[in-house]
Formats: C-alpha cells, sequence, structure tokens
C-alpha cells in the first residue's frame, strides 16, 4: 500500500487530535505575540514619539522577516524534515521575542522584530504542510482551518493581556508595561520541550526520502492508536519516490499545471496578508486615533478578535462540506463588504458590529488559505511552494502597514480610506480564486498533485 492509501484510510482519533493541538499552540503563541505587538506600539507611539511612518515601518519589521522566514524554512522543511524545522523556527520566534524586551530604542527594537518575523514566517506554513500530510483526505480541510483558528485565541489571548495590564497601568498611574508584554509573550520557549518529544515526522516526507522503514513505524503506531489492523507493507508513492527525487527550487513550481497554482496561490496570500496586516497590527492605534482611551480601544480590539473564532469553526464545517473555492470567495468578498461600512462607522455599535463581521470573513478566509495550499503541491516540493506562497503574501503583510501610515498621515484621507482600500484590495484578490482555483474536496494529496 502506499502512505497515502495507508493515512487516509485512518479514522480520527486521538493522535490527530494531539497533533491538532501540538501544532496548534504554537500558532496560539506566535499569534499572541503579533497581538502584543499591536498594543505595544500603540503605547510606543506617545513613549518613543514616533511619527505614523515609523510606526508602519515596526509593524512590517516582522512581515519583512516572515518573507524571509518563509521561503528559507519552506526549502529547509523539504530537504531536512518538516519536524525539524518547525521547532526550529519555534526556538528563533521564543527567543527574539523575549529579547524585545530589552530593546532600548527603536532601531535595536526593529531588528528584533526582524527577526521575530523570520522565526514565525517560517514555522506556519511548515505546520500547516505537517498537519496536512498527516489528516486523512476526507477531514483534511477542517483539521487544517481548525489549526488556523488558534491563531484567533491567541490574538484574543494577546487582548486580554493587555487590556488587564492597561487597566492596572490606568490603577497606578504608571504607562503599559509594554517589556513585561515581551516577556509573556516569549513563554513557546517553554513549549518547545514538550513539541520535541511528541511531534512525529511526516510518514510522506520520509517515503520521499526512501525512508520507508520509519515510515512505517510512524503509520503502525497511529493504526494501534487508532485501533485499526495494520495496513500492507508500504510502497513508495509515484510522486515521492527516491527515483524521481529532486532538490526543489523556485522555478519548480512554475512548471506545468503548477504554474497556474502558483500565480493564484501567490495572489490569495498577497491579499490576505496585505488585509490582515494592515488592519489588525493598526487596529488599536486606528481605535484610538478615534478618541478613545487606550483601555477602551483596546477592549473593542478584544470584541472584535473573538469575533474570529466562529469565523475559523464555520470555514472549517464549510470547507468539507461546500468545498475550498465555493467558501473562500463568499468570505473574502463579505469580509471586503464589513471592511467598507467599518470605514464609514463613528459609533460604538456600528465600529463594533462591522468591526466584527470583517474580523469573522477575514479570519475564516485566512483559515481555508492555510488548508488549500499545501493541497496543490506534491511532497517533494509542499514544503517549497507552500513557503514561497506565504513568502509572498508577506509583501502585501509588509506594504499594508506602510499604506496605512500613509493614509493616516496629513491629507491622507484618514481612516475611511484605510478601510475602502482593503475592501478593494479584498474583492479584487477574490477574482484569483474565481479564474485559477481548483476545487480539493475529498481528494487525496497524491490525486491532486499528480
Amino acid at each position: 500500500m502506499r502512505v497515502a492509501d495507508r493515512l487516509d484510510r485512518l479514522p480520527l482519533s486521538s493522535f490527530h487530535y494531539r497533533l491538532l493541538i501540538l501544532s496548534g499552540l504554537g500558532w496560539l503563541f506566535d499569534s499572541m505575540d503579533g497581538g502584543l505587538m499591536s498594543f505595544v506600539v500603540a503605547r510606543l507611539k506617545s513613549e518613543w514619539h514616533l511619527s505614523p511612518d515609523r510606526v508602519a515601518v515596526l509593524n512590517s519589521a516582522g512581515l519583512a522577516g516572515m518573507f524571509v522566514g518563509g521561503a528559507v524554512a519552506g526549502s529547509l522543511a523539504d530537504r531536512f524534515g518538516r519536524k525539524t524545522v518547525f521547532q526550529t523556527t519555534l526556538l528563533v520566534f521564543s527567543i527574539a521575542t523575549g529579547l524585545c524586551a530589552l530593546a532600548q530604542g527603536f532601531w535595536s527594537l526593529l531588528v528584533l522584530r526582524f527577526l521575530v518575523g523570520f522565526g514565525l514566517g517560517g514555522e506556519l506554513p511548515v505546520a500547516a504542510a505537517l498537519v496536512s500530510e498527516f489528516a486523512p483526505a476526507k477531514h483534511r480541510g477542517r483539521l487544517v482551518v481548525l489549526l488556523e483558528s488558534f491563531w484567533a485565541f491567541g490574538w484574543a489571548a494577546a487582548a486580554i493581556i493587555a487590556e488587564i495590564l492597561a487597566r492596572r497601568a490606568e490603577m497606578t498611574g504608571h504607562g503599559f508595561p509594554w517589556r513585561l508584554a515581551f516577556f509573556i509573550g516569549a513563554l513557546p520557549a517553554l513549549y518547545l520541550i514538550v513539541l520535541r518529544r511528541a511531534l512525529p515526522e511526516s510518514p510522506r516526507y520520509l517515503s520521499s526520502c526512501g525512508r520507508l522503514d520509519q515510515a512505517e513505524t510512524v503509520i503502525r503506531s497511529i493504526e494501534a492508536e487508532s485501533g485499526i489492523p495494520a495496513g500492507s507493507p508500504l510502497q513508495p508513492d509515484s510522486d515521492s519516490a527516491p527515483t524521481v527525487r529532486r532538490t526543489p527550487r523556485l522555478r519548480d513550481l512554475f512548471c506545468g499545471d503548477l504554474a497556474r497554482r502558483t500565480v493564484m496561490l501567490w495572489l490569495l496570500w498577497f491579499t490576505m496578508a496585505y488585509s490582515y496586516y494592515g488592519i489588525f497590527t493598526w487596529l488599536p492605534t486606528l481605535l484610538a486615533g478615534q478618541g478613545f482611551p487606550l483601555a477602551t480601544s483596546f477592549r473593542f480590539t478584544l470584541i472584535i478578535t473573538l469575533a474570529q473564532i466562529p469565523g475559523y469553526f464555520t470555514a472549517a464545517w464549510l470547507v468539507e462540506k461546500i468545498g475550498r473555492k465555493a467558501t473562500l470567495i463568499p468570505f473574502m468578498l463579505l469580509c471586503a463588504l464589513g471592511s467598507f461600512f467599518f470605514g464609514s462607522a463613528r459609533a460604538e455599535t456600528d465600529l463594533i458590529l462591522w468591526g466584527c463581521l470583517l474580523s469573522f470573513f477575514n479570519l475564516g478566509a485566512w483559515g481555508v488559505t492555510y488548508g488549500y495550499t499545501p493541497e496543490l503541491y506534491p511532497t517533494w516540493l509542499r514544503g517549497t511552494g507552500t513557503g514561497f506562497a506565504a513568502a509572498f503574501g508577506r509583501i502585501g503583510g509588509f506594504l499594508a502597514p506602510l499604506a496605512v501610515g500613509r493614509l493616516m498621515a496629513g491629507g491622507g484621507g484618514g481612516f475611511t480610506s484605510v478601510f475602502v482600500m482593503f475592501a478593494a484590495v479584498l474583492a479584487a484578490g477574490s477574482l484569483s480564486v474565481v479564474f485559477l482555483g481548483e476545487e480539493t474536496r475529498g481528494r487525496t494529496l497524491e490525486d491532486i498533485s499528480g
């Protein structure tokens, strides 16, 4: 039997849920750091007397690191394994986040945020590829979207921590303790110990390297845990046998049918990263700029962030019910609609309503994007393809905070123009999925990439 046959016949078991939690907690900690940074910047803007352009540069530094991290880590994951790269990037992220608490000024924090982004950008696409390669075909989309949902819990945790620290600062008369916030964000370093022991390497990757004995051992342990008899001895998969295995290169992403898939995914990732990072890294600062006290803007951000959670779960149900494309396109368009009306809202209730709808559909679409991407590449190229798609998206994530900074500067159009811009980008980006996307629901990874 092929690795795919053995894995796809498995029922969902405690192994799959443990894998989801082990990978998802890494995402939660990463997200918590990004969320805390958005709240820290709202404080540093006044403490360090930062101009809107410098705020934008700080917000974009992490995205520049994510661009490099995604491209490098994805290729390394195809050469050295998903597990090794996942652990290493998480360690880089954790150490750099802790060092941010010791930053003495704008430039030192800028460099450290680049390193944080490098670790974060490398971890996320590799984790998505890892979960995708373990998941049975009929549950794959749902599991990867649920993996992405941990991002919302991390942002919610960041918002709760920030509001508690902000209220404590108000009561004591001291400023927001941003150094403490960064120390809290460094906690994933402790989680790395658990991750190293409990996370197995992908059998699909092991098979692609010709290490069938190791792949057999991993699969047999999952079969035993799932309570089903062991399958027939493994045979090499057609897309990853050692006789056809080669070192992945960037140009491989543009060969044959992969070219159309790569163009679609790069445009999709650019759109999603541009909208998400442009909106959420600036959100506390933008709300504070509307005249709300810092603690109030943090509370609004928390409420809006919590709407991401049902967005993920709704998308996780729909991707296996109606498909990837049929879920992704409406979510992107409805997010565009929410962004448009959020930009014209002024009353508190309107801001919360449209902000929650924007958040619900944006993060639901993100979940589908992470699940969709690794499905479209063969095993030997999956890490590289996912990593470069994520890296190209970070260009959008890098540019968006800078664009918001320009629009918020004098004569730039302000709050309303910012969200009209995001609405237009999301609507335009959905067209790449309409015309270039293909449906992958219920198909094995090998059938899709074959």
